[in-house]
Protein backbone atom coordinates (compact mmCIF):
# COMPACT_ATOMS: atom_id res chain seq x y z
CA UNK A 1 0.00 0.00 0.00
CA UNK A 2 3.09 2.20 -0.26
CA UNK A 3 6.00 3.13 -2.55
CA UNK A 4 8.26 0.66 -0.52
CA UNK A 5 6.11 -2.46 -0.82
CA UNK A 6 6.67 -2.18 -5.14
CA UNK A 7 9.66 -3.85 -4.88
CA UNK A 8 8.71 -6.45 -2.81
CA UNK A 9 6.13 -7.51 -5.60
CA UNK A 10 8.61 -7.36 -7.85
CA UNK A 11 10.55 -9.61 -6.07
CA UNK A 12 8.02 -12.13 -5.35
CA UNK A 13 6.93 -12.40 -9.43
CA UNK A 14 10.93 -13.20 -9.80
CA UNK A 15 10.90 -15.82 -6.96
CA UNK A 16 7.66 -17.38 -8.54
CA UNK A 17 9.43 -17.57 -11.71
CA UNK A 18 12.42 -19.33 -10.51
CA UNK A 19 10.31 -21.83 -7.94
CA UNK A 20 8.91 -23.54 -11.39
CA UNK A 21 12.14 -24.49 -12.86
CA UNK A 22 14.59 -25.43 -9.61
CA UNK A 23 13.63 -25.46 -5.88
CA UNK A 24 17.06 -25.32 -4.86
CA UNK A 25 17.45 -21.94 -6.94
CA UNK A 26 14.24 -20.69 -5.05
CA UNK A 27 16.04 -20.93 -1.89
CA UNK A 28 19.46 -19.54 -2.67
CA UNK A 29 17.22 -16.51 -3.63
CA UNK A 30 15.40 -16.62 -0.74
CA UNK A 31 18.23 -16.27 1.69
CA UNK A 32 19.43 -13.50 -0.65
CA UNK A 33 15.65 -11.72 0.06
CA UNK A 34 16.29 -12.65 4.17
CA UNK A 35 19.62 -11.37 4.54
CA UNK A 36 18.80 -7.40 3.35
CA UNK A 37 15.03 -7.78 6.14
CA UNK A 38 15.29 -6.64 9.64
CA UNK A 39 13.48 -8.72 12.39
CA UNK A 40 10.57 -6.27 11.78
CA UNK A 41 10.13 -7.51 8.06
CA UNK A 42 11.19 -4.06 7.21
CA UNK A 43 13.67 -2.76 4.91
CA UNK A 44 17.21 -2.00 7.14
CA UNK A 45 17.43 1.11 4.95
CA UNK A 46 16.35 2.46 1.46
CA UNK A 47 19.96 1.50 -0.08
CA UNK A 48 18.84 -2.26 0.84
CA UNK A 49 15.95 -2.04 -1.40
CA UNK A 50 18.38 -1.31 -4.24
CA UNK A 51 21.11 -4.15 -3.09
CA UNK A 52 18.25 -6.47 -2.23
CA UNK A 53 16.63 -5.91 -6.22
CA UNK A 54 20.10 -6.03 -7.50
CA UNK A 55 20.97 -9.53 -5.56
CA UNK A 56 17.54 -11.26 -6.85
CA UNK A 57 18.49 -9.80 -10.07
CA UNK A 58 22.28 -11.69 -10.44
CA UNK A 59 20.55 -14.58 -8.49
CA UNK A 60 18.06 -15.16 -10.97
CA UNK A 61 20.10 -14.03 -13.88
CA UNK A 62 22.98 -16.85 -13.26
CA UNK A 63 20.48 -19.24 -13.00
CA UNK A 64 18.95 -18.93 -16.17
CA UNK A 65 22.32 -18.35 -17.72
CA UNK A 66 23.64 -21.79 -16.40
CA UNK A 67 20.49 -23.81 -17.50
CA UNK A 68 20.65 -21.91 -21.26
CA UNK A 69 24.32 -22.45 -21.33
CA UNK A 70 24.00 -26.69 -20.62
CA UNK A 71 20.96 -26.59 -23.22
CA UNK A 72 23.57 -24.93 -25.75
CA UNK A 73 25.87 -27.59 -24.89
CA UNK A 74 23.37 -30.32 -25.40
CA UNK A 75 22.61 -28.86 -28.94
CA UNK A 76 26.05 -28.51 -29.88
CA UNK A 77 26.67 -31.98 -28.73
CA UNK A 78 23.57 -33.50 -30.56
CA UNK A 79 24.82 -31.96 -34.03
CA UNK A 80 28.28 -32.80 -33.36
CA UNK A 81 27.27 -36.63 -33.18
CA UNK A 82 24.63 -36.29 -35.70
CA UNK A 83 27.98 -35.91 -37.80
CA UNK A 84 28.67 -39.42 -37.22
CA UNK A 85 25.78 -40.72 -39.49
CA UNK A 86 27.02 -38.30 -42.13
CA UNK A 87 30.90 -39.71 -41.53
CA UNK A 88 28.78 -42.71 -42.29
CA UNK A 89 26.77 -41.85 -45.39
CA UNK A 90 29.95 -40.47 -47.12
CA UNK A 91 32.14 -43.49 -46.16
CA UNK A 92 28.85 -45.91 -47.50
CA UNK A 93 29.38 -44.21 -50.87
CA UNK A 94 33.05 -43.83 -51.31
CA UNK A 95 33.20 -47.72 -50.81
CA UNK A 96 32.47 -50.85 -53.01
CA UNK A 97 29.13 -51.99 -52.41
CA UNK A 98 30.57 -55.33 -51.33
CA UNK A 99 32.20 -53.09 -48.34
CA UNK A 100 29.47 -50.82 -47.00
CA UNK A 101 28.75 -53.01 -43.92
CA UNK A 102 32.10 -53.52 -43.34
CA UNK A 103 32.26 -49.65 -43.10
CA UNK A 104 29.03 -48.80 -41.23
CA UNK A 105 30.34 -51.35 -38.68
CA UNK A 106 33.54 -49.21 -38.46
CA UNK A 107 31.69 -45.88 -37.80
CA UNK A 108 29.64 -47.63 -35.35
CA UNK A 109 32.96 -49.27 -33.05
CA UNK A 110 33.95 -45.41 -33.52
CA UNK A 111 31.40 -43.58 -31.66
CA UNK A 112 31.52 -46.87 -28.79
CA UNK A 113 34.92 -47.35 -28.40
CA UNK A 114 35.76 -43.78 -27.86
CA UNK A 115 32.88 -43.18 -25.57
CA UNK A 116 34.61 -45.90 -23.79
CA UNK A 117 37.86 -44.56 -23.90
CA UNK A 118 37.17 -40.81 -23.63
CA UNK A 119 35.36 -41.83 -20.25
CA UNK A 120 37.85 -44.17 -18.28
CA UNK A 121 41.19 -42.40 -19.17
CA UNK A 122 40.44 -39.77 -22.44
CA UNK A 123 38.77 -36.91 -20.49
CA UNK A 124 41.40 -37.25 -17.35
CA UNK A 125 44.22 -36.96 -19.73
CA UNK A 126 42.98 -34.02 -21.58
CA UNK A 127 41.05 -31.84 -19.19
CA UNK A 128 42.31 -33.82 -15.33
CA UNK A 129 43.23 -30.78 -12.92
CA UNK A 130 41.82 -27.70 -15.16
CA UNK A 131 43.31 -24.53 -13.32
CA UNK A 132 43.74 -21.15 -15.22
CA UNK A 133 45.68 -20.15 -12.20
CA UNK A 134 48.39 -22.29 -12.07
CA UNK A 135 51.18 -21.46 -14.48
CA UNK A 136 52.67 -25.12 -14.12
CA UNK A 137 52.99 -26.71 -17.59
CA UNK A 138 51.93 -30.87 -17.92
CA UNK A 139 52.50 -33.36 -20.47
CA UNK A 140 48.60 -34.86 -19.64
CA UNK A 141 46.58 -34.73 -16.78
CA UNK A 142 46.15 -36.58 -13.85
CA UNK A 143 42.79 -36.64 -12.10
CA UNK A 144 39.55 -37.09 -13.19
CA UNK A 145 39.75 -40.87 -14.54
CA UNK A 146 36.08 -42.25 -15.05
CA UNK A 147 35.12 -38.72 -14.45
CA UNK A 148 35.40 -38.78 -10.68
CA UNK A 149 35.10 -35.24 -9.24
CA UNK A 150 33.71 -34.17 -12.22
CA UNK A 151 31.02 -31.46 -12.01
CA UNK A 152 30.24 -30.45 -15.48
CA UNK A 153 29.06 -33.58 -17.21
CA UNK A 154 27.62 -31.44 -20.40
CA UNK A 155 31.27 -30.38 -20.77
CA UNK A 156 32.23 -34.05 -20.94
CA UNK A 157 29.78 -34.94 -23.72
CA UNK A 158 30.76 -32.06 -25.47
CA UNK A 159 34.42 -33.10 -25.76
CA UNK A 160 33.63 -36.62 -26.14
CA UNK A 161 31.80 -36.00 -29.51
CA UNK A 162 34.83 -34.34 -30.84
CA UNK A 163 37.07 -37.08 -29.58
CA UNK A 164 34.86 -39.25 -31.55
CA UNK A 165 35.08 -37.32 -34.46
CA UNK A 166 38.76 -36.97 -34.71
CA UNK A 167 38.54 -40.88 -34.33
CA UNK A 168 35.71 -41.29 -37.47
CA UNK A 169 38.01 -39.86 -39.61
CA UNK A 170 40.24 -42.79 -40.24
CA UNK A 171 37.01 -45.22 -40.97
CA UNK A 172 36.88 -44.02 -44.41
CA UNK A 173 40.59 -44.04 -45.28
CA UNK A 174 41.16 -47.71 -44.00
CA UNK A 175 38.09 -48.70 -45.66
CA UNK A 176 38.16 -52.56 -47.51
CA UNK A 177 41.59 -53.56 -46.03
CA UNK A 178 41.24 -53.44 -41.76
CA UNK A 179 40.29 -55.71 -39.42
CA UNK A 180 37.44 -54.75 -36.72
CA UNK A 181 39.16 -56.06 -33.58
CA UNK A 182 42.45 -54.21 -34.70
CA UNK A 183 39.81 -51.06 -35.54
CA UNK A 184 37.97 -51.11 -32.30
CA UNK A 185 41.33 -51.18 -30.35
CA UNK A 186 41.89 -48.08 -32.56
CA UNK A 187 39.25 -46.27 -31.68
CA UNK A 188 40.07 -47.02 -27.69
CA UNK A 189 43.81 -46.03 -28.42
CA UNK A 190 43.11 -42.73 -29.76
CA UNK A 191 40.57 -41.50 -27.87
CA UNK A 192 41.69 -42.55 -24.51
CA UNK A 193 45.60 -41.55 -25.21
CA UNK A 194 46.05 -40.04 -28.60
CA UNK A 195 43.62 -37.44 -29.04
CA UNK A 196 43.69 -36.51 -25.39
CA UNK A 197 47.38 -35.15 -25.53
CA UNK A 198 46.49 -32.87 -28.24
CA UNK A 199 44.00 -31.55 -26.98
CA UNK A 200 45.77 -31.04 -23.35
CA UNK A 201 48.52 -29.25 -24.83
CA UNK A 202 45.97 -26.80 -26.58
CA UNK A 203 43.18 -26.37 -24.82
CA UNK A 204 44.38 -26.86 -21.00
CA UNK A 205 45.20 -24.33 -19.47
CA UNK A 206 48.45 -26.39 -18.26
CA UNK A 207 49.12 -27.21 -21.91
CA UNK A 208 52.39 -25.58 -23.62
CA UNK A 209 50.53 -24.13 -26.39
CA UNK A 210 47.50 -22.70 -24.63
CA UNK A 211 47.02 -19.46 -25.22
CA UNK A 212 44.79 -18.74 -22.20
CA UNK A 213 47.02 -20.25 -19.42
CA UNK A 214 48.74 -17.55 -17.32
CA UNK A 215 52.29 -17.64 -19.54
CA UNK A 216 51.74 -18.49 -23.15
CA UNK A 217 54.24 -19.60 -25.40
CA UNK A 218 56.06 -16.80 -26.61
CA UNK A 219 53.19 -14.72 -25.11
CA UNK A 220 50.44 -15.57 -26.88
CA UNK A 221 50.33 -19.65 -27.18
CA UNK A 222 48.34 -21.56 -30.46
CA UNK A 223 44.73 -20.41 -30.94
CA UNK A 224 42.63 -23.35 -32.36
CA UNK A 225 38.85 -22.37 -31.86
CA UNK A 226 37.04 -25.16 -32.55
CA UNK A 227 39.44 -28.14 -33.50
CA UNK A 228 41.24 -27.51 -37.03
CA UNK A 229 44.76 -28.77 -35.10
CA UNK A 230 43.15 -30.66 -31.99
CA UNK A 231 40.58 -32.82 -34.27
CA UNK A 232 41.44 -32.66 -37.97
CA UNK A 233 44.93 -32.37 -37.95
CA UNK A 234 45.12 -35.02 -35.00
CA UNK A 235 42.39 -37.31 -37.41
CA UNK A 236 44.22 -36.55 -40.67
CA UNK A 237 47.59 -38.00 -39.59
CA UNK A 238 46.92 -40.84 -37.95
CA UNK A 239 45.09 -41.76 -41.16
CA UNK A 240 48.09 -40.96 -43.18
CA UNK A 241 50.33 -43.27 -40.66
CA UNK A 242 47.52 -46.29 -40.60
CA UNK A 243 47.26 -46.20 -44.36
CA UNK A 244 51.17 -46.04 -45.06
CA UNK A 245 51.22 -49.22 -42.49
CA UNK A 246 48.41 -51.18 -44.23
CA UNK A 247 49.67 -50.41 -47.53
CA UNK A 248 47.33 -49.86 -50.05
CA UNK A 249 44.05 -51.94 -51.63
CA UNK A 250 44.62 -54.96 -53.75
CA UNK A 251 44.74 -54.08 -57.14
CA UNK A 252 45.21 -50.16 -56.67
CA UNK A 253 48.89 -49.38 -57.10
CA UNK A 254 50.03 -52.94 -57.89
CA UNK A 255 48.74 -56.24 -60.42
CA UNK A 256 48.30 -59.37 -58.25
CA UNK A 257 51.82 -60.13 -59.04
CA UNK A 258 53.23 -57.61 -57.07
CA UNK A 259 54.32 -55.55 -60.01
CA UNK A 260 53.66 -51.65 -60.31
CA UNK A 261 50.85 -50.40 -62.32
CA UNK A 262 51.61 -47.94 -65.04
CA UNK A 263 48.32 -45.88 -64.60
CA UNK A 264 46.93 -46.74 -60.70
CA UNK A 265 43.45 -48.27 -60.89
CA UNK A 266 40.16 -46.70 -59.88
CA UNK A 267 38.02 -47.61 -57.51
CA UNK A 268 34.85 -45.30 -57.52
CA UNK A 269 32.47 -45.54 -54.64
CA UNK A 270 28.97 -47.13 -55.07
CA UNK A 271 26.91 -44.28 -54.59
CA UNK A 272 27.23 -40.37 -55.10
CA UNK A 273 24.09 -40.13 -53.52
CA UNK A 274 24.87 -41.31 -49.71
CA UNK A 275 28.16 -38.95 -50.55
CA UNK A 276 25.97 -35.80 -51.37
CA UNK A 277 23.68 -36.79 -48.36
CA UNK A 278 27.05 -37.14 -45.86
CA UNK A 279 28.10 -34.39 -47.03
CA UNK A 280 24.95 -32.07 -46.00
CA UNK A 281 24.70 -33.80 -43.06
CA UNK A 282 28.37 -33.19 -41.86
CA UNK A 283 27.76 -29.34 -43.09
CA UNK A 284 25.00 -29.68 -41.35
CA UNK A 285 26.60 -30.95 -38.23
CA UNK A 286 29.47 -28.22 -38.11
CA UNK A 287 27.33 -25.85 -37.30
CA UNK A 288 27.16 -27.06 -33.73
CA UNK A 289 30.75 -27.94 -33.54
CA UNK A 290 31.99 -24.21 -34.23
CA UNK A 291 29.62 -22.66 -32.60
CA UNK A 292 29.35 -24.79 -29.39
CA UNK A 293 33.02 -23.84 -29.11
CA UNK A 294 31.81 -21.02 -27.56
CA UNK A 295 30.76 -23.28 -24.85
CA UNK A 296 29.27 -20.76 -23.40
CA UNK A 297 26.10 -18.09 -24.72
CA UNK A 298 25.58 -16.46 -21.74
CA UNK A 299 28.21 -14.23 -21.40
CA UNK A 300 29.66 -10.83 -22.62
CA UNK A 301 29.77 -10.69 -26.82
CA UNK A 302 28.84 -14.27 -26.55
CA UNK A 303 26.20 -13.69 -29.09
CA UNK A 304 27.93 -11.52 -31.34
CA UNK A 305 30.92 -14.66 -31.51
CA UNK A 306 28.11 -17.62 -32.07
CA UNK A 307 26.98 -15.96 -34.68
CA UNK A 308 29.87 -14.79 -36.71
CA UNK A 309 31.18 -18.25 -36.16
CA UNK A 310 28.10 -19.94 -38.04
CA UNK A 311 28.46 -17.03 -40.57
CA UNK A 312 32.09 -17.58 -41.18
CA UNK A 313 31.17 -21.35 -41.39
CA UNK A 314 28.99 -20.66 -44.07
CA UNK A 315 31.05 -18.99 -46.48
CA UNK A 316 34.34 -21.07 -46.01
CA UNK A 317 32.17 -24.23 -46.98
CA UNK A 318 30.80 -22.75 -49.86
CA UNK A 319 34.29 -20.72 -51.28
CA UNK A 320 35.93 -24.40 -50.58
CA UNK A 321 32.47 -25.95 -53.10
CA UNK A 322 32.72 -23.45 -55.92
CA UNK A 323 36.93 -23.15 -55.63
CA UNK A 324 37.43 -27.03 -55.87
CA UNK A 325 34.99 -27.37 -58.49
CA UNK A 326 36.35 -24.90 -60.87
CA UNK A 327 39.58 -26.09 -60.32
CA UNK A 328 39.27 -29.66 -61.18
CA UNK A 329 37.54 -28.67 -64.74
CA UNK A 330 40.02 -26.53 -65.13
CA UNK A 331 42.50 -29.17 -64.62
CA UNK A 332 40.12 -31.48 -66.75
CA UNK A 333 40.06 -29.40 -69.43
CA UNK A 334 43.90 -29.11 -70.30
CA UNK A 335 44.32 -32.61 -69.36
CA UNK A 336 41.54 -33.97 -71.57
CA UNK A 337 40.21 -31.25 -73.86
CA UNK A 338 36.92 -31.38 -72.04
CA UNK A 339 35.13 -29.77 -69.13
CA UNK A 340 33.92 -31.59 -66.56
CA UNK A 341 32.38 -30.81 -63.12
CA UNK A 342 33.17 -32.98 -60.87
CA UNK A 343 30.11 -33.30 -57.55
CA UNK A 344 32.86 -35.58 -55.37
CA UNK A 345 35.75 -33.26 -55.91
CA UNK A 346 32.68 -30.17 -55.16
CA UNK A 347 31.91 -32.39 -51.93
CA UNK A 348 35.30 -32.76 -50.75
CA UNK A 349 36.33 -29.46 -51.26
CA UNK A 350 33.02 -28.38 -49.27
CA UNK A 351 34.58 -30.13 -46.19
CA UNK A 352 38.04 -29.25 -46.38
CA UNK A 353 36.24 -25.77 -46.48
CA UNK A 354 34.83 -26.18 -43.33
CA UNK A 355 37.68 -28.37 -41.85
CA UNK A 356 40.09 -25.06 -42.98
CA UNK A 357 37.58 -22.39 -41.13
CA UNK A 358 37.44 -24.79 -37.96
CA UNK A 359 40.70 -23.16 -36.14
CA UNK A 360 39.74 -19.13 -36.81
CA UNK A 361 36.13 -19.27 -36.82
CA UNK A 362 35.85 -17.09 -34.51
CA UNK A 363 38.51 -14.73 -34.98
CA UNK A 364 38.63 -13.92 -38.51
CA UNK A 365 36.58 -10.81 -40.59
CA UNK A 366 33.99 -12.85 -43.04
CA UNK A 367 36.06 -11.89 -46.25
CA UNK A 368 39.34 -13.80 -44.64
CA UNK A 369 36.69 -17.13 -44.01
CA UNK A 370 36.07 -17.08 -47.63
CA UNK A 371 39.69 -16.61 -48.51
CA UNK A 372 40.35 -19.26 -46.29
CA UNK A 373 37.88 -21.68 -48.26
CA UNK A 374 39.09 -21.09 -51.55
CA UNK A 375 42.26 -21.69 -50.54
CA UNK A 376 41.69 -25.09 -48.55
CA UNK A 377 39.42 -26.28 -52.07
CA UNK A 378 43.12 -25.96 -54.49
CA UNK A 379 45.11 -27.56 -51.66
CA UNK A 380 42.50 -30.35 -51.56
CA UNK A 381 42.87 -31.19 -55.08
CA UNK A 382 47.02 -31.05 -54.88
CA UNK A 383 47.03 -33.25 -51.73
CA UNK A 384 44.74 -35.21 -53.31
CA UNK A 385 47.06 -35.95 -56.58
CA UNK A 386 50.10 -36.45 -54.73
CA UNK A 387 48.44 -38.95 -52.45
CA UNK A 388 47.76 -41.29 -55.36
CA UNK A 389 51.21 -40.02 -56.60
CA UNK A 390 53.70 -41.21 -53.42
CA UNK A 391 51.39 -44.92 -53.35
CA UNK A 392 48.51 -43.44 -50.39
CA UNK A 393 45.32 -45.70 -50.69
CA UNK A 394 42.70 -42.94 -49.23
CA UNK A 395 39.31 -44.61 -50.07
CA UNK A 396 37.64 -41.26 -49.14
CA UNK A 397 40.43 -38.41 -49.52
CA UNK A 398 40.62 -37.56 -46.00
CA UNK A 399 44.05 -36.90 -45.69
CA UNK A 400 43.98 -34.23 -47.66
CA UNK A 401 41.14 -32.79 -46.68
CA UNK A 402 41.56 -33.06 -42.83
CA UNK A 403 45.05 -33.38 -42.32
CA UNK A 404 45.99 -30.86 -45.34
CA UNK A 405 42.79 -28.75 -44.24
CA UNK A 406 44.05 -28.64 -40.81
CA UNK A 407 47.27 -27.23 -41.30
CA UNK A 408 45.96 -24.89 -43.80
CA UNK A 409 43.65 -23.80 -41.54
CA UNK A 410 46.03 -23.24 -38.46
CA UNK A 411 48.11 -21.18 -40.54
CA UNK A 412 45.75 -19.10 -41.66
CA UNK A 413 44.91 -18.38 -37.74
CA UNK A 414 48.40 -16.63 -37.65
CA UNK A 415 47.63 -14.43 -40.88
CA UNK A 416 43.75 -13.34 -40.50
CA UNK A 417 43.12 -13.07 -36.84
CA UNK A 418 41.97 -9.66 -36.44
CA UNK A 419 42.37 -7.76 -32.69
CA UNK A 420 38.53 -6.82 -32.53
CA UNK A 421 37.57 -10.47 -32.90
CA UNK A 422 40.08 -11.86 -30.20
CA UNK A 423 39.24 -9.29 -27.58
CA UNK A 424 35.17 -10.43 -28.00
CA UNK A 425 36.92 -14.11 -28.14
CA UNK A 426 38.50 -13.47 -24.14
CA UNK A 427 41.63 -14.54 -26.02
CA UNK A 428 44.91 -11.77 -25.48
CA UNK A 429 44.52 -9.09 -27.88
CA UNK A 430 48.49 -8.50 -27.74
CA UNK A 431 49.32 -10.43 -30.48
CA UNK A 432 47.07 -10.99 -33.82
CA UNK A 433 47.09 -12.51 -37.04
CA UNK A 434 50.24 -11.05 -39.13
CA UNK A 435 48.06 -9.06 -41.58
CA UNK A 436 47.62 -6.92 -38.35
CA UNK A 437 50.24 -7.54 -36.12
CA UNK A 438 53.62 -9.01 -35.52
CA UNK A 439 54.47 -12.96 -36.59
CA UNK A 440 54.17 -14.31 -33.10
CA UNK A 441 50.86 -15.87 -33.24
CA UNK A 442 51.71 -17.24 -37.17
CA UNK A 443 55.01 -18.57 -35.41
CA UNK A 444 52.93 -20.31 -32.32
CA UNK A 445 50.30 -21.64 -35.03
Amino acid sequence: HNKNSRPSIIIIIMISAVITSETTVYEACKALYADTINDNGDYASSSSQSDQLDYMLQCIGTSNAKSIDVFFLIYASSLVFFMQAGFAMLCAGCVQLKNVQNSMLKNLLDACGAALGFYSVGYAFAYGGLDYNDPSKTFIGTTNFFLVGVDDLMFWLFQFAFAASAATIVAGTLAERCQMAAYLCYSFALTGFVYPVVAHAVWSPQGFLNAEAVTPMWGVGALDFAGSLVVHLTGGSTALIATYLLGPRRGRFYDHRGTPLQTPKEFPGHSVALQMLGTFILWFGWYGFNTGSAITITGPYKDQVVSLVAVNTTLAAASGTISALLAKAWFAERETGETIFSLTDALMGCLSGLVSITGGCAYMESWASIVVGFVSGLLYLTGSRLMVRIGIDDAVDAIPCHMIGGIWGSIAVGLFAAPTYLSASHVQAGYAGLFYSNGNLLASQ
